[in-house]
């Protein structure tokens, strides 16, 4: 029998909300503005070892919408929702961890956040905002060429002569 312990491992082992929070700051007063609101969405990542070989990783949408009345920007509603797996990941070399964690999990969970997004605010009494699609791997190649550039700029200046 062959010696199975450094096959490579993926596995969902859960998918769950983790926090929902919806704020209506300024209502009842606020939903009689007739003015267009201006929406701001916010997007982060976060994955983190929680035992051997299993990570959570999250996405987390925080959907702030206000609009002008009385010469100032007040809060329509705001909404943040973070959802999360937890993800089996066995025998890979760590380049490929970190592109899975920041990559191909998100990617899974991103789709059930944004449904709890349009739902939360289609509850609120509000159209439902559909967050865009993501380019996770893009986000991870700028981010990852961001640290280069940081990297060789510290590197430039610890090698500078004074």
């Amino acid at each position: 029998m062959a010696d199975d312990t450094n096959i490579p491992v993926f596995q969902i082992q859960r998918m769950y909300l983790k926090d929902l929070s919806l704020e209506q700051p300024n209502a009842p007063q606020i939903l009689l503005e007739q003015a267009q609101p201006q929406v701001d969405i916010k997007l982060s990542l976060a994955a983190e070892p929680i035992a051997e070989g299993l990570f959570e990783v999250s996405v987390t949408a925080t959907v702030t919408t206000t609009v002008q009345t009385g010469g100032e920007d007040k809060t329509l509603f705001l909404i943040e929702a973070k959802q999360a797996g937890i993800f089996e990941i066995r025998n890979l070399p760590q380049d490929q961890l970190e592109g899975i964690l920041s990559i191909v999990c998100p990617q899974m969970i991103y789709p059930y956040l944004r449904a709890i997004v349009s739902d939360a605010c289609t509850r609120a009494g509000f159209p439902p905002v559909m967050l865009t699609e993501v380019n996770f791997q893009a986000m991870f190649e700028a981010q990852q060429a961001q640290m280069m550039a940081v990297a060789q700029a510290n590197g430039d200046a610890s090698t500078a002569p004074n």
